[in-house]
């Protein structure tokens, strides 16, 4: 007796699953130019200042550029002509094989990070207005963080491969590496095709699209979660501290490190999933809309915990300091996103999350300047103090938050 399993998925499921697709190879591509582009600047006597400053702004551009594309987007209605052309430029990763003149990459550099701020607030608009009704916007970023993740692991690995079958490190297997990125590329805008025609052909965003653009406003609490969340981050110690500090204090050798690394990525691809799913439920179980974003309390709580965790002279504090920056990281990316869904209406969604990342952005550059600072100065103490006033002052915000969704639910107050 011959027994057939056929797995079908609704056209809303197979789309989200496409965009957790086309997430994965684009971490895949840029990823793994991330992990190579100082060292392969080195080969070319490109001095730190330079890298620095370089990176530096794309970092601020990645972030800042998105409130300007989604606001963009929102008035034109334009999602997919952002998504195709924000995706589009990742071309540009490959073509850094092509070249050692330090004009040209430094073009090719910004307009990676150029081309994600165009994408970012158009492809989470689309995302999950075709997972609110039919899936479930936790599960949905969950989905898409997990596979997030699994790129980010991937893509260095293409530079390994490279180096290890040739034994040697030099200018042209970098530029092997880098050239060998065309082919993630073709994959992911084949996968973005195909969720463009599925999306389209199902009928998948409808509803919310019909209404009058001009009437909808961002509502008072996305600007109480965007404070809690910018006081979220703002005492969140990053990976590059952590490091760092094992690194000075020869806590762990290098190798131990850049695992231990990987181990926090695995933890955020898993919690992804299960905080996604968590969020979800919350939902439900509450009968409000808004209902997922009392998950959040842990946040603040954990965040407190991170630097004494992280920066102690203990290996095993030091190791679940990490275990807890992977969770952190997981629901940052899920929950924080799934959020912003909730509380704002589709035509000023783009809007939404190019604030919410503008704004997510800076508190990580503040966050990280001041930090670094203290450490510097040897005053790890005052890292903590700093952590554990950020994390008060977004559990107050937290407390308005919950307020104003128990006071809204009550009146029977969508947002």
């Amino acid at each position: 007796m011959k027994v057939r399993l056929k797995l079908r998925f609704s056209p809303a499921v197979t789309v989200i699953i496409l965009f957790g697709f086309i997430s994965m190879f684009g971490d895949i591509i840029y990823e793994s130019a991330r992990g190579a582009n100082g060292q392969y600047f080195n080969l070319l006597h490109i001095n730190a200042a330079q890298i620095g400053l370089v990176f530096g702004i794309g970092e601020f551009l990645g972030y800042f550029l998105r409130l300007v594309s989604g606001v963009f987007s929102d008035r034109r209605g334009n999602q997919w002509q952002l998504i195709f052309l924000g995706y589009g430029m990742l071309a540009v990763v490959p073509l850094i094989g092509f070249t050692m003149k330090w004009n040209l990459l430094i073009v090719l550099i910004l307009m990676e990070r150029i081309g994600k701020a165009l994408r970012s607030p158009a492809k989470d608009t689309i995302l999950s207005a075709v997972a609110e009704k039919q899936v479930g916007i936790g599960m949905a970023f969950g989905l898409q963080e997990a596979l997030d993740q699994i790129g980010a692991f991937i893509g260095p690995m293409i530079f390994s491969t490279v180096f290890f079958l040739s034994g040697e490190n030099n200018i042209t297997q970098y530029q092997t590496g880098y050239r060998l990125l065309i082919i993630p590329y073709v994959i992911l805008m084949l996968f973005l095709v195909f969720a463009y025609t599925k999306i389209k052909k199902n009928q998948l965003i409808t509803g919310d699209g019909k209404r009058e653009k001009h009437t909808e406003q961002l509502q008072p609490i996305f600007w109480v979660y965007t404070a809690f969340t910018f006081f979220c981050t703002l005492g969140f110690v990053n990976f590059s501290m952590a490091g760092y500090h094992l690194k000075a204090n020869h806590l762990l050798p290098d190798g131990t490190i850049t695992m231990l690394y990987s181990v926090a990525m695995i933890v955020d691809a898993l919690t992804a999933l299960v905080i996604g799913k968590i969020y979800d439920r919350i939902k439900i179980r509450t009968e409000k809309q808004t209902g997922g974003i009392l998950v959040l309390v842990a946040i603040p709580l954990l965040t407190m915990l991170l630097p004494i965790f992280v920066l102690s002279a203990s290996r095993i504090w030091i190791v679940i300091g990490l275990i807890v920056f992977g969770i952190i990281m997981g629901t940052h990316e899920t929950v924080m996103r799934s959020a912003i869904a909730d509380i704002t209406p589709f035509h000023k969604r783009g809007t939404g999350y190019g604030v919410f990342n503008t704004s997510y952005g800076l508190a990580l550059l503040i966050g990280a300047a001041i930090m670094g600072w203290l450490y510097d100065q040897n005053q790890k103490d005052l890292i903590i103090a700093l952590s554990c006033i950020s994390e008060l002052i977004a559990f107050f915000l937290y407390a308005m938050m919950n307020r104003m969704v128990n006071s809204n639910s009550k009146s029977g107050k969508a947002f």
